[in-house]
């Protein structure tokens, strides 16, 4: 069995530089303690430097992130405190997105983010590109721009001018995302997408091979949601996503690494375990890494408005879940779909929510960013899922 450090040797390994951290706190005004129950931590040196996020994740070879909103960055030194002291990889959460970058079809704007790359060169944090090719998040002017005859230059340029332009700089790239639809009526399970209403199933072919060839260090990822739960339907969607795996495996695409979303529900009436293990186990065996790209956790099944009982049963699914995947010594990074309740996209406005009168508290650190339960959880599965892994290195 490749064990996780034969993996991390590739290149993945935290330099010891990065577990030291910083001491600084960024609970100012809180006389040295963290909100949330007695039963947490209360001193906040317990959880910077060496009691930070990256530093547990750091001691086992993980990489530990947070998708980074830029405006934010930007604005908000308490956020850029946080991500300086707690994480050892970054995603741009929109900025490195199709429209955001292409303000029309001859012109690029990459203001926001060549922000984050500077930021991270500057804290010597990773960073992942998310992402270059996606039916979502598409400009305006693509649907009346791009055609059948011009579809394979726009893209093979996109990727070219975006990859390019940060060659060397990224840890990994998540060169296709959401490519399958279980329900599209297809043997492949591909999704009617306009690149593939254009190109066809060779889209994601074009795509890897032309990201390689932008930036022949990144590691070439693709990055998919709904296949984390022991039910019909994300078995269905595990299932063409390892045909789609082996497919571009097979045909020597380069491929380095698939993504699990991993957007969690806590009340959920389905488990997760052996169906994402097997998954996991599968990629392993095609010398694929596994990172969890944008975990969070809904809490809109949960029936009690009691903000403790919110966070402690969250925590539970942190803990659940990365004991689950933690086991599996692909795994090498976990990244969350943002750092604080405050700035979650489960809280945007135009999302229905069963508890209009409760935010949605799917992070590990809360509106003041003040850790809570889930911070813990998580430092805590670092550990002890690790370890399990590294018994035989």
């Amino acid at each position: 069995m490749l064990t996780r450090r034969g993996f991390i040797s590739t290149g993945l390994r935290v330099g010891a530089g990065l577990a030291a951290g910083s001491a600084a706190t960024f609970l100012s005004g809180c006389a040295h303690r963290v909100a949330g129950p007695a039963t947490l931590p209360s001193v906040t040196n317990q959880i910077t430097g060496s009691g930070s996020l990256k530093a547990h994740a750091a001691a086992h070879g993980l990489l530990t992130g947070a998708a980074v909103a830029i405006p934010l960055l930007r604005s908000d030194p308490a956020y850029a405190r946080v991500l300086s002291e707690q994480y050892s990889i970054l995603v741009a959460e929109n900025a490195m997105k199709w429209k955001a970058l292409r303000p029309a079809p001859d012109r690029f704007s990459f203001g926001e983010a060549d922000a984050l790359v500077a930021f991270a060169e500057q804290n010597s944090i990773k960073v992942r590109g998310h992402n270059l090719c996606w039916h979502e998040a598409l400009p305006d002017w693509f649907a009346v721009t791009v055609t059948k005859e011009n579809a394979r230059q726009f893209l093979t340029d996109h990727i070219m001018n975006v990859a390019g332009r940060y060659k060397g700089k990224m840890h990994s790239w998540d060169v296709v995302n959401e490519a399958v639809d279980a329900k599209s009526g297809r043997d492949d399970g591909l999704r009617k997408s306009p690149w593939f209403e254009m190109l066809g199933p060779d889209y994601l072919d074009i795509a890897f091979r032309t990201a390689r060839e932008a930036d022949p260090h990144a590691l070439l990822t693709y990055n998919e949601y709904g296949i984390e739960y022991d039910n019909e339907e994300e078995a269905q969607k595990r299932a063409f996503t390892l045909q789609l795996l082996r497919r571009l495996k097979a045909a020597n695409v380069p491929l380095d690494a698939v993504g699990i979303q991993s957007h969690i529900r806590a009340g959920s009436s389905y488990s997760f375990g052996n169906g994402i293990r097997e998954f996991m186990a599968s990629a392993r065996q095609m010398g694929l890494q596994v990172f969890i790209t944008e975990m969070d956790v809904n809490d809109d099944e949960l029936p009690d408005d009691d903000v403790a009982k919110v966070d402690h049963a969250i925590a539970a699914v942190y803990r659940d879940y990365l004991t689950t995947v933690l086991a599996e010594p692909a795994v090498t990074a976990v990244l969350t779909w943002g750092v604080s309740d405050g700035h979650t996209w489960l809280n945007n406005p135009m999302r229905k929510q069963r508890h209009p009168n409760r935010p949605q508290r799917p992070l590990p650190f809360d509106e003041n960013y003040r850790p809570k339960e889930a911070f813990f959880a998580m430092r805590d599965s670092f550990d002890k899922g690790m370890s399990r892994n590294l018994v035989n290195d």
